[in-house]
Protein backbone atom coordinates (compact mmCIF):
# COMPACT_ATOMS: atom_id res chain seq x y z
CA UNK A 1 0.00 0.00 0.00
CA UNK A 2 1.33 3.59 -0.71
CA UNK A 3 2.11 5.56 1.94
CA UNK A 4 -0.90 7.94 2.81
CA UNK A 5 -0.32 11.06 5.31
CA UNK A 6 -2.86 12.20 7.74
CA UNK A 7 -2.67 15.28 5.89
CA UNK A 8 -4.73 13.79 3.02
CA UNK A 9 -7.44 12.15 4.61
CA UNK A 10 -10.90 14.00 5.24
CA UNK A 11 -9.98 14.70 9.23
CA UNK A 12 -10.81 17.90 10.36
CA UNK A 13 -8.38 21.07 10.90
CA UNK A 14 -8.25 20.35 15.08
CA UNK A 15 -7.41 16.76 14.84
CA UNK A 16 -4.32 17.39 12.72
CA UNK A 17 -3.44 20.18 14.33
CA UNK A 18 -3.35 17.67 17.66
CA UNK A 19 -1.41 14.93 15.28
CA UNK A 20 1.01 17.40 14.16
CA UNK A 21 2.06 18.41 17.78
CA UNK A 22 2.18 14.92 18.38
CA UNK A 23 4.67 14.19 15.40
CA UNK A 24 2.40 12.17 13.67
CA UNK A 25 2.39 12.48 9.81
CA UNK A 26 2.02 8.82 8.07
CA UNK A 27 -0.80 6.64 8.36
CA UNK A 28 -0.49 2.90 9.25
CA UNK A 29 -1.74 0.51 6.88
CA UNK A 30 -5.34 0.20 8.97
CA UNK A 31 -5.70 3.67 9.18
CA UNK A 32 -5.37 4.60 5.74
CA UNK A 33 -8.31 1.60 4.33
CA UNK A 34 -10.66 3.16 7.91
CA UNK A 35 -10.24 6.67 8.41
CA UNK A 36 -11.88 7.96 5.43
CA UNK A 37 -14.53 5.26 5.14
CA UNK A 38 -15.54 5.46 8.80
CA UNK A 39 -16.25 9.45 8.19
CA UNK A 40 -18.19 8.65 4.84
CA UNK A 41 -20.91 7.24 7.54
CA UNK A 42 -19.51 3.05 6.28
CA UNK A 43 -20.17 0.34 8.57
CA UNK A 44 -16.31 -1.58 9.61
CA UNK A 45 -15.37 -4.99 9.46
CA UNK A 46 -11.31 -4.55 10.27
CA UNK A 47 -9.14 -7.43 11.20
CA UNK A 48 -5.59 -6.21 12.51
CA UNK A 49 -3.70 -7.03 15.54
CA UNK A 50 -2.56 -5.13 18.57
CA UNK A 51 0.09 -2.57 17.57
CA UNK A 52 -1.32 -1.56 13.96
CA UNK A 53 -2.65 1.67 14.97
CA UNK A 54 -6.25 0.61 15.15
CA UNK A 55 -6.90 2.74 18.05
CA UNK A 56 -6.89 5.77 15.97
CA UNK A 57 -8.26 4.23 13.09
CA UNK A 58 -11.63 4.33 14.63
CA UNK A 59 -11.17 7.07 17.31
CA UNK A 60 -9.50 9.95 14.69
CA UNK A 61 -12.34 9.94 12.47
CA UNK A 62 -15.15 9.43 15.04
CA UNK A 63 -14.54 12.75 17.09
CA UNK A 64 -13.46 14.90 13.92
CA UNK A 65 -17.65 13.96 12.91
CA UNK A 66 -18.42 15.32 16.21
CA UNK A 67 -15.90 18.27 16.10
CA UNK A 68 -17.91 19.23 12.50
CA UNK A 69 -21.42 19.14 14.78
CA UNK A 70 -24.53 17.82 13.36
CA UNK A 71 -24.56 15.61 16.59
CA UNK A 72 -27.16 15.86 19.77
CA UNK A 73 -25.63 17.65 22.39
CA UNK A 74 -26.24 16.55 26.09
CA UNK A 75 -26.50 12.29 24.83
CA UNK A 76 -24.09 9.71 24.29
CA UNK A 77 -22.94 9.86 20.52
CA UNK A 78 -20.04 7.29 20.27
CA UNK A 79 -19.56 3.85 22.34
CA UNK A 80 -16.78 2.19 22.25
CA UNK A 81 -16.59 -1.49 23.98
CA UNK A 82 -13.17 -2.94 25.18
CA UNK A 83 -13.03 -6.55 26.95
CA UNK A 84 -10.52 -5.08 29.85
CA UNK A 85 -9.93 -2.26 31.64
CA UNK A 86 -6.54 -1.85 30.65
CA UNK A 87 -7.60 -1.31 26.95
CA UNK A 88 -10.41 1.19 28.20
CA UNK A 89 -8.05 3.30 30.09
CA UNK A 90 -5.65 3.07 26.98
CA UNK A 91 -8.38 4.11 24.49
CA UNK A 92 -9.23 6.83 27.21
CA UNK A 93 -5.71 8.31 27.22
CA UNK A 94 -5.57 8.49 23.59
CA UNK A 95 -8.88 10.29 23.17
CA UNK A 96 -7.47 13.05 25.53
CA UNK A 97 -4.47 13.28 23.24
CA UNK A 98 -6.11 13.18 20.19
CA UNK A 99 -8.87 15.30 20.95
CA UNK A 100 -6.43 18.33 22.35
CA UNK A 101 -7.77 20.79 20.87
CA UNK A 102 -11.85 20.21 20.61
CA UNK A 103 -13.94 21.93 22.77
CA UNK A 104 -17.23 20.33 24.26
CA UNK A 105 -16.60 16.56 23.31
CA UNK A 106 -16.13 14.93 26.43
CA UNK A 107 -15.28 10.97 27.56
CA UNK A 108 -15.67 9.19 30.29
CA UNK A 109 -14.54 5.40 30.16
CA UNK A 110 -16.41 3.10 32.41
CA UNK A 111 -14.91 -0.10 33.91
CA UNK A 112 -15.12 -2.42 37.25
CA UNK A 113 -12.85 -3.38 39.85
CA UNK A 114 -13.14 0.76 41.49
CA UNK A 115 -14.81 2.05 44.49
CA UNK A 116 -17.91 3.48 45.04
CA UNK A 117 -16.63 6.75 44.46
CA UNK A 118 -15.67 6.02 40.49
CA UNK A 119 -18.85 4.28 40.51
CA UNK A 120 -20.81 7.89 41.68
CA UNK A 121 -18.45 9.52 39.18
CA UNK A 122 -18.93 7.45 36.09
CA UNK A 123 -22.69 7.32 36.56
CA UNK A 124 -22.67 11.56 37.17
CA UNK A 125 -20.81 11.87 33.85
CA UNK A 126 -23.28 9.09 31.72
CA UNK A 127 -26.44 10.64 32.96
CA UNK A 128 -25.18 14.23 31.53
CA UNK A 129 -24.45 12.34 28.26
CA UNK A 130 -20.62 12.28 27.93
CA UNK A 131 -19.95 12.47 24.31
CA UNK A 132 -17.67 9.27 24.05
CA UNK A 133 -17.87 6.52 26.92
CA UNK A 134 -15.78 3.89 26.57
CA UNK A 135 -16.36 0.73 28.88
CA UNK A 136 -16.22 -2.44 29.56
CA UNK A 137 -19.28 -5.36 29.05
CA UNK A 138 -19.97 -5.91 32.41
CA UNK A 139 -19.86 -2.30 33.71
CA UNK A 140 -22.12 -0.77 31.11
CA UNK A 141 -24.44 -3.44 31.58
CA UNK A 142 -24.33 -2.91 35.48
CA UNK A 143 -25.09 1.00 34.45
CA UNK A 144 -27.86 -0.40 31.98
CA UNK A 145 -29.61 -1.61 34.79
CA UNK A 146 -29.34 1.07 36.87
CA UNK A 147 -30.85 3.27 33.89
CA UNK A 148 -27.68 5.73 33.84
CA UNK A 149 -27.23 5.39 30.49
CA UNK A 150 -29.17 6.36 27.27
CA UNK A 151 -27.93 4.85 24.13
CA UNK A 152 -30.77 5.83 22.04
CA UNK A 153 -29.35 8.68 20.38
CA UNK A 154 -25.97 7.13 19.71
CA UNK A 155 -24.17 7.73 16.37
CA UNK A 156 -21.22 5.34 16.63
CA UNK A 157 -20.85 1.66 18.22
CA UNK A 158 -17.46 0.61 17.92
CA UNK A 159 -16.00 -2.86 19.31
CA UNK A 160 -12.63 -3.05 19.84
CA UNK A 161 -10.92 -6.82 20.50
CA UNK A 162 -13.90 -8.14 19.28
CA UNK A 163 -12.31 -11.71 19.27
CA UNK A 164 -11.08 -11.34 23.39
CA UNK A 165 -14.48 -10.26 24.03
CA UNK A 166 -16.28 -13.46 22.71
CA UNK A 167 -13.37 -15.07 24.33
CA UNK A 168 -14.12 -13.95 27.50
CA UNK A 169 -17.72 -14.82 27.67
CA UNK A 170 -19.15 -11.17 26.56
CA UNK A 171 -21.75 -12.74 23.51
CA UNK A 172 -25.13 -12.17 25.46
CA UNK A 173 -23.40 -8.60 27.10
CA UNK A 174 -22.76 -7.18 23.58
CA UNK A 175 -25.99 -8.71 22.25
CA UNK A 176 -27.47 -6.99 24.97
CA UNK A 177 -26.51 -3.36 24.51
CA UNK A 178 -26.53 -3.76 21.15
CA UNK A 179 -30.55 -4.39 21.37
CA UNK A 180 -30.81 -0.85 22.97
CA UNK A 181 -29.14 0.91 20.24
CA UNK A 182 -30.59 3.00 17.23
CA UNK A 183 -31.00 0.98 13.98
CA UNK A 184 -29.38 3.86 11.83
CA UNK A 185 -26.29 3.76 14.39
CA UNK A 186 -22.64 3.53 12.32
CA UNK A 187 -21.13 0.48 13.82
CA UNK A 188 -17.41 -0.55 13.60
CA UNK A 189 -15.39 -4.18 15.03
CA UNK A 190 -11.86 -4.51 15.41
CA UNK A 191 -10.61 -7.98 15.83
CA UNK A 192 -7.23 -9.56 15.71
CA UNK A 193 -8.62 -12.82 14.26
CA UNK A 194 -11.67 -13.88 12.15
CA UNK A 195 -13.43 -17.21 13.58
CA UNK A 196 -16.89 -17.89 12.04
CA UNK A 197 -18.18 -16.36 15.78
CA UNK A 198 -17.16 -13.28 14.75
CA UNK A 199 -18.13 -13.41 11.39
CA UNK A 200 -21.40 -14.53 12.79
CA UNK A 201 -21.55 -11.13 15.57
CA UNK A 202 -20.24 -9.06 12.05
CA UNK A 203 -23.86 -10.30 10.19
CA UNK A 204 -25.66 -9.65 13.28
CA UNK A 205 -24.55 -6.12 13.80
CA UNK A 206 -22.84 -4.56 10.50
CA UNK A 207 -24.89 -3.22 7.54
CA UNK A 208 -23.60 -3.77 4.39
CA UNK A 209 -19.79 -3.64 6.02
CA UNK A 210 -16.54 -2.24 4.64
CA UNK A 211 -14.13 -5.43 4.93
CA UNK A 212 -10.14 -4.31 6.05
CA UNK A 213 -8.07 -6.85 6.96
CA UNK A 214 -4.39 -6.20 7.68
CA UNK A 215 -2.40 -9.12 7.94
CA UNK A 216 -0.21 -10.30 10.76
CA UNK A 217 3.38 -9.03 10.72
CA UNK A 218 6.31 -10.55 11.41
CA UNK A 219 7.65 -10.15 14.82
CA UNK A 220 10.52 -7.37 14.55
CA UNK A 221 13.89 -8.11 13.16
CA UNK A 222 15.62 -6.98 16.47
CA UNK A 223 14.21 -9.40 18.90
CA UNK A 224 16.49 -12.26 19.07
CA UNK A 225 14.28 -15.35 19.50
CA UNK A 226 14.97 -18.68 20.78
CA UNK A 227 13.25 -21.64 22.50
CA UNK A 228 14.10 -24.73 25.41
CA UNK A 229 12.58 -27.59 23.85
CA UNK A 230 11.53 -29.15 27.74
CA UNK A 231 8.87 -31.44 29.80
CA UNK A 232 6.82 -29.33 31.54
CA UNK A 233 8.74 -30.19 35.46
CA UNK A 234 11.91 -28.85 33.88
CA UNK A 235 10.77 -25.45 33.38
CA UNK A 236 11.27 -23.55 36.75
CA UNK A 237 14.92 -24.69 36.36
CA UNK A 238 14.86 -23.40 33.04
CA UNK A 239 13.61 -19.83 34.81
CA UNK A 240 15.93 -20.05 37.44
CA UNK A 241 19.27 -20.89 34.79
CA UNK A 242 17.98 -17.68 32.97
CA UNK A 243 17.58 -15.13 36.02
CA UNK A 244 20.94 -16.37 36.66
CA UNK A 245 22.02 -13.47 34.49
CA UNK A 246 18.91 -11.63 33.49
CA UNK A 247 17.36 -10.20 35.88
CA UNK A 248 16.16 -6.65 34.99
CA UNK A 249 13.36 -5.20 32.86
CA UNK A 250 11.92 -8.52 32.23
CA UNK A 251 8.20 -10.10 31.51
CA UNK A 252 6.97 -13.58 31.96
CA UNK A 253 3.37 -14.73 30.03
CA UNK A 254 1.74 -17.37 30.92
CA UNK A 255 -1.65 -18.09 29.12
CA UNK A 256 -3.53 -18.75 32.66
CA UNK A 257 -3.98 -16.89 35.67
CA UNK A 258 -3.50 -20.17 38.19
CA UNK A 259 0.16 -20.45 36.85
CA UNK A 260 0.80 -16.77 36.74
CA UNK A 261 0.51 -17.53 40.66
CA UNK A 262 2.55 -20.35 40.47
CA UNK A 263 5.46 -18.47 38.76
CA UNK A 264 4.90 -15.62 41.08
CA UNK A 265 5.33 -17.68 44.42
CA UNK A 266 8.53 -19.90 42.94
CA UNK A 267 10.31 -16.24 42.04
CA UNK A 268 9.65 -15.17 45.23
CA UNK A 269 10.91 -18.07 46.85
CA UNK A 270 13.98 -17.14 44.75
CA UNK A 271 14.15 -13.82 46.13
CA UNK A 272 13.42 -12.12 42.70
CA UNK A 273 11.77 -8.68 42.36
CA UNK A 274 8.92 -9.62 40.71
CA UNK A 275 4.74 -8.88 40.67
CA UNK A 276 1.64 -10.42 39.13
CA UNK A 277 -0.89 -9.28 36.88
CA UNK A 278 -3.92 -11.23 36.61
CA UNK A 279 -7.73 -10.88 36.57
CA UNK A 280 -8.31 -11.53 40.17
CA UNK A 281 -6.71 -8.71 41.38
CA UNK A 282 -8.75 -5.25 41.54
CA UNK A 283 -7.32 -2.39 39.65
CA UNK A 284 -6.32 -0.73 42.32
CA UNK A 285 -3.98 -3.25 42.47
CA UNK A 286 -3.34 -3.66 39.16
CA UNK A 287 -2.52 0.20 38.89
CA UNK A 288 -0.11 0.28 42.01
CA UNK A 289 2.22 -3.20 40.03
CA UNK A 290 1.99 -1.71 36.82
CA UNK A 291 3.73 2.12 38.67
CA UNK A 292 6.11 -0.42 40.57
CA UNK A 293 7.17 -2.19 37.50
CA UNK A 294 7.38 1.22 35.21
CA UNK A 295 9.39 2.51 37.73
CA UNK A 296 12.01 -0.22 38.56
CA UNK A 297 10.86 -0.74 41.96
CA UNK A 298 10.31 -4.64 40.87
CA UNK A 299 12.31 -5.70 38.44
CA UNK A 300 9.96 -9.01 36.71
CA UNK A 301 6.19 -9.13 35.52
CA UNK A 302 4.40 -11.91 35.55
CA UNK A 303 1.31 -11.66 33.65
CA UNK A 304 -1.79 -13.40 31.67
CA UNK A 305 -2.40 -12.04 28.00
CA UNK A 306 -5.05 -10.79 28.55
CA UNK A 307 -3.69 -7.65 31.06
CA UNK A 308 -1.04 -7.86 29.03
CA UNK A 309 -3.37 -6.11 26.31
CA UNK A 310 -2.69 -2.75 28.43
CA UNK A 311 1.35 -3.27 28.65
CA UNK A 312 3.08 -0.02 26.84
CA UNK A 313 6.48 0.31 28.28
CA UNK A 314 9.26 0.70 25.88
CA UNK A 315 12.50 -1.04 27.93
CA UNK A 316 11.36 -4.44 27.78
CA UNK A 317 14.98 -6.17 28.16
CA UNK A 318 13.12 -9.32 27.76
CA UNK A 319 10.33 -11.70 27.15
CA UNK A 320 9.80 -15.29 28.18
CA UNK A 321 6.59 -17.42 27.63
CA UNK A 322 6.31 -19.88 30.14
CA UNK A 323 3.88 -21.46 27.92
CA UNK A 324 3.40 -21.67 23.93
CA UNK A 325 0.70 -19.67 23.09
CA UNK A 326 -2.22 -21.66 21.13
CA UNK A 327 -2.78 -18.37 17.89
CA UNK A 328 0.16 -16.72 16.00
CA UNK A 329 -1.23 -13.56 17.27
CA UNK A 330 -0.76 -13.81 20.87
CA UNK A 331 2.95 -14.83 20.01
CA UNK A 332 3.41 -12.23 18.09
CA UNK A 333 1.71 -9.85 20.14
CA UNK A 334 3.72 -10.98 23.58
CA UNK A 335 7.12 -10.85 21.82
CA UNK A 336 6.29 -8.04 20.57
CA UNK A 337 6.74 -6.06 24.29
CA UNK A 338 10.21 -5.99 23.48
CA UNK A 339 12.46 -4.33 21.35
CA UNK A 340 10.47 -1.01 20.90
CA UNK A 341 11.96 2.28 20.60
CA UNK A 342 14.53 1.25 18.44
CA UNK A 343 15.87 -1.32 21.51
CA UNK A 344 17.69 -4.45 21.00
CA UNK A 345 15.28 -7.59 22.82
CA UNK A 346 14.95 -11.43 24.00
CA UNK A 347 12.13 -13.53 22.98
CA UNK A 348 12.53 -17.18 24.89
CA UNK A 349 9.73 -19.59 24.83
CA UNK A 350 9.52 -22.52 27.07
CA UNK A 351 7.89 -25.21 24.76
CA UNK A 352 6.99 -28.45 26.40
CA UNK A 353 6.53 -31.97 25.37
CA UNK A 354 2.96 -31.63 24.50
CA UNK A 355 3.52 -27.85 23.26
CA UNK A 356 5.47 -28.77 20.43
CA UNK A 357 3.08 -29.03 17.61
CA UNK A 358 2.18 -25.16 18.40
CA UNK A 359 5.39 -24.04 18.36
CA UNK A 360 5.86 -25.39 15.00
CA UNK A 361 2.95 -22.96 13.70
CA UNK A 362 4.67 -20.41 14.49
CA UNK A 363 8.01 -21.26 13.10
CA UNK A 364 5.67 -22.23 9.46
CA UNK A 365 3.89 -18.59 10.20
CA UNK A 366 7.51 -17.07 11.06
CA UNK A 367 9.19 -19.30 7.88
CA UNK A 368 12.44 -20.54 9.52
CA UNK A 369 13.41 -22.71 12.28
CA UNK A 370 13.71 -20.74 15.78
CA UNK A 371 16.94 -22.02 17.67
CA UNK A 372 16.83 -24.38 19.89
CA UNK A 373 18.58 -23.55 23.52
CA UNK A 374 20.33 -26.71 25.15
CA UNK A 375 19.13 -27.84 28.34
CA UNK A 376 21.02 -27.30 31.76
CA UNK A 377 22.75 -30.53 32.57
CA UNK A 378 21.33 -30.90 35.78
CA UNK A 379 18.12 -30.73 34.08
CA UNK A 380 18.64 -34.29 32.21
CA UNK A 381 17.18 -35.18 28.73
CA UNK A 382 14.85 -33.07 26.90
CA UNK A 383 12.02 -33.97 24.81
CA UNK A 384 12.65 -34.73 20.62
CA UNK A 385 11.10 -31.53 19.03
CA UNK A 386 11.57 -33.74 15.39
CA UNK A 387 9.65 -36.85 16.57
CA UNK A 388 6.93 -34.21 17.81
CA UNK A 389 5.11 -37.29 19.57
CA UNK A 390 2.77 -34.63 21.63
CA UNK A 391 0.48 -33.75 18.63
CA UNK A 392 -1.24 -37.13 18.37
CA UNK A 393 -1.05 -37.82 22.24
CA UNK A 394 -2.70 -34.58 23.05
CA UNK A 395 -5.49 -35.07 20.37
CA UNK A 396 -6.03 -38.61 21.66
CA UNK A 397 -6.40 -37.30 25.22
CA UNK A 398 -8.55 -34.53 24.22
CA UNK A 399 -10.58 -37.11 22.37
CA UNK A 400 -11.18 -39.20 25.55
CA UNK A 401 -12.21 -36.42 28.05
CA UNK A 402 -14.45 -34.25 25.49
CA UNK A 403 -15.88 -37.51 23.07
CA UNK A 404 -14.73 -35.88 19.90
CA UNK A 405 -12.11 -35.15 17.91
CA UNK A 406 -12.21 -31.47 17.56
CA UNK A 407 -10.57 -29.45 20.54
CA UNK A 408 -9.31 -25.70 20.85
CA UNK A 409 -7.16 -27.39 17.52
CA UNK A 410 -5.71 -30.08 19.21
CA UNK A 411 -7.05 -32.77 16.49
CA UNK A 412 -4.36 -30.84 13.74
CA UNK A 413 -6.63 -30.69 11.30
CA UNK A 414 -6.89 -27.82 8.97
CA UNK A 415 -8.33 -25.26 10.72
CA UNK A 416 -12.69 -25.26 9.25
CA UNK A 417 -13.03 -21.18 10.16
CA UNK A 418 -15.06 -19.61 7.41
CA UNK A 419 -12.44 -17.08 5.07
CA UNK A 420 -13.76 -13.13 5.29
CA UNK A 421 -16.75 -12.61 3.01
CA UNK A 422 -16.53 -11.02 -0.23
CA UNK A 423 -16.14 -6.65 0.42
CA UNK A 424 -19.62 -5.63 -0.83
CA UNK A 425 -19.34 -2.46 -2.62
CA UNK A 426 -22.79 -0.87 -1.32
CA UNK A 427 -22.11 2.44 -0.07
CA UNK A 428 -24.24 4.54 2.75
CA UNK A 429 -24.95 7.87 1.85
CA UNK A 430 -21.86 10.00 1.71
CA UNK A 431 -21.11 13.48 3.20
CA UNK A 432 -19.83 15.55 1.51
CA UNK A 433 -15.78 15.90 0.32
CA UNK A 434 -13.86 18.55 1.20
CA UNK A 435 -11.25 19.35 -1.63
CA UNK A 436 -8.37 17.33 -1.85
CA UNK A 437 -5.47 18.59 0.57
CA UNK A 438 -1.73 19.07 -0.36
CA UNK A 439 0.66 16.58 1.14
CA UNK A 440 2.10 17.36 4.63
CA UNK A 441 4.81 19.69 4.47
CA UNK A 442 6.22 19.86 7.76
CA UNK A 443 5.59 23.87 7.85
CA UNK A 444 1.74 23.83 9.90
CA UNK A 445 1.54 26.44 12.38
CA UNK A 446 1.89 24.75 15.72
CA UNK A 447 -0.45 26.25 18.11
CA UNK A 448 1.29 28.19 21.34
CA UNK A 449 0.25 24.93 24.05
CA UNK A 450 1.84 23.13 26.74
CA UNK A 451 3.70 19.47 25.59
CA UNK A 452 0.84 16.49 25.90
CA UNK A 453 2.17 12.67 26.11
CA UNK A 454 -0.99 11.00 24.48
CA UNK A 455 -0.24 6.96 24.20
CA UNK A 456 0.47 6.11 20.76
Amino acid sequence: MQKKYFEETLLNDNILDALYDMRFEACTPIQAACIDPIIEGKDIMGVAQTGTGKTAAYLLPVISCLDDGGYPEDAVNCLIMAPTRELAQQIDQAMQGFGYYLDGISSVAVYGGNDGNRYNNEMTALKKGASVVIATPGRLISHMQMNNIDLSKLSFFILDEADRMLDMGFSDDILTIAKQIPKSCQTIMFSATMPAKIEDLAKTLLKNPLNVKIAVSKPAEKIQQSAYVCYSKQKDGILSEIFKTQQKRVIIFSGKKQRVKEIYRNLVKKNVSCGAMHSDLSQAERDDIMFRFKSDTIDVLVATDIVARGIDIDDIQMVINYDVPRDVEDYVHRIGRTARAERDGIAITLVSDDEIYLFKRIEKFLGRKIEKNALPAELGEAPDYEADKSHSTTANRNRKRHGGAKHHGASGKKDNSKTNPKQKNNERNEKSMRPERKRFSGKRKRKDNPTVHPEE
